[in-house]
């Protein structure tokens, strides 16, 4: 087994496990999440993009059902000691053999809980699992008990969260080096790639995010790849991703020159940043972090151009996206915690002028407040 925590680390997460489980009075929980698997277990794949669930009852007994593509590599990547193939056939339907496993942990007329949260539970794996089960137990959407307990980092996930942004101040340099008039944007994203994984990184969740002119002012990847222009605008949020944990950065840089409008926007941006800063401290609300956000912009007169989220947790996160749970917006309820890890993107998008001006960094809360662990600098950079 290449397992990235120690078995001490797995017990502590295991009994977490179990005690919210105890709390939900659930019996055995069903897990969808490649998020909470790869926590709960190592279990390291993309398998999730087919049925797979990973079974655990109030006793913690765990009987992986998979396919057999993922037999070895749960083997070499989990301490999950029971691993179920299903097998590919036309019309197949995989929750009959979940039925033998549930009936094997005695759960029949038990209270199950199922994250329906994921990526991989599509509509019709939901479809065909309440259909399977409806008469057999009782399931009980819970599909955010595990990521709660992931949201506060141990000291051996810090290690690795730090290691990413270390990654993703490389990547940074790398940007700054290639961003220049007649450069191309496939060039950029190649060297901030390669320096991540010369580094010992991964792939991240999702694409980097890179566009430049009127491509600057999209908040996703897309695959146009241009030549800088003089002047020209370049926008890249991307992440440093190191045993699936990530830490995210976002710059707009000016090519060429900068617009008088985009020191404006960027002087916004560091305002905007410094205030949430404030409000990242334990014992606060997420949403406390938003409206600081929106209240820097808004009284800057920038309403129209900011989002209605200004960033959101990070951790060990799987395809399609990084973006982890809880989101900074509005009257969100979530109370700040040391060891927390956030990324906080103050974005401001001007489709009047076509102008774009980004600022992202991550930070780990701790008791005195945060840390941000990206360490390059905030200054507008032109090239």
């Amino acid at each position: 087994m290449s397992l990235h925590f120690s078995k001490k680390e797995f017990s502590i997460r295991k009994n977490k496990t179990i005690e919210a489980m105890k709390n939900n009075h659930l019996d055995a929980i069903l897990m969808f999440r490649q998020e909470s698997m790869y926590w709960l277990t190592g279990y390291d794949t993309f398998c999730y993009v087919f049925f797979q669930t990973l079974v655990m009852d109030k006793d913690g007994n765990t009987i992986l059902l998979t396919r057999a593509p993922d037999l070895r590599q749960a083997e070499n990547t989990s301490n999950i000691e029971y691993i179920r193939i299903w097998v590919d056939r036309d019309n197949s339907n995989p929750v009959d053999d979940l039925k033998i496993i549930l009936d094997e942990l005695n759960l029949k007329k038990k209270k199950i809980g199922v994250e329906y949260e994921s990526y991989g539970m599509t509509g019709r794996n939901a479809l065909k699992l309440n259909k399977s089960l409806e008469n057999y137990c009782h399931l009980e959407d819970q599909s955010e008990l595990i990521t709660k307990l992931r949201v506060v980092k141990s000291e051996e996930e810090i290690i690795y969260v730090k290691k990413a942004a270390q990654l993703a101040d490389l990547a940074l340099e790398e940007a700054w080096k290639n961003a220049k008039v007649g450069a191309s944007e496939s060039k950029i994203l190649a060297e901030m790639n390669r320096v991540i994984f010369e580094g010992g990184g991964d792939y991240p969740a999702n694409e980097f995010i890179i566009g430049s002119g009127k491509n600057a002012l999209l908040c996703r990847y897309q695959a146009e790849k241009q030549i800088l222009s003089n002047p020209d605008q370049l926008t890249i949020e991307w992440a440093g991703t190191f045993k699936h944990y990530h830490s995210a950065m976002f710059r707009t840089i000016p090519i060429g020159k900068a617009n008088k409008r985009h020191h404006k926007m960027h002087e916004a941006c560091v305002e905007a940043l410094k205030n949430c800063e404030k409000k990242l401290v334990p014992g606060n609300k997420v949403g406390d972090v938003f409206d600081a956000h929106a209240k820097t912009f808004d009284d800057l007169g920038f309403n129209k151009a900011r989002m209605n989220a200004c960033g959101y947790s990070l951790g060990a996160t799987f395809s399609p996206n990084w973006m982890d749970w809880p989101m900074l917006y509005t009257d969100n309820p979530y109370v700040l915690e040391t060891g927390n890890v956030f990324f906080m993107h103050m974005i401001l998008m001007d489709s009047n002028n076509q102008l774009a001006m980004n600022l992202g960094e991550t930070y780990l809360l701790n008791e005195d407040g945060n840390e941000r662990l990206g360490k390059k600098k905030l200054d507008l950079v032109i090239l």
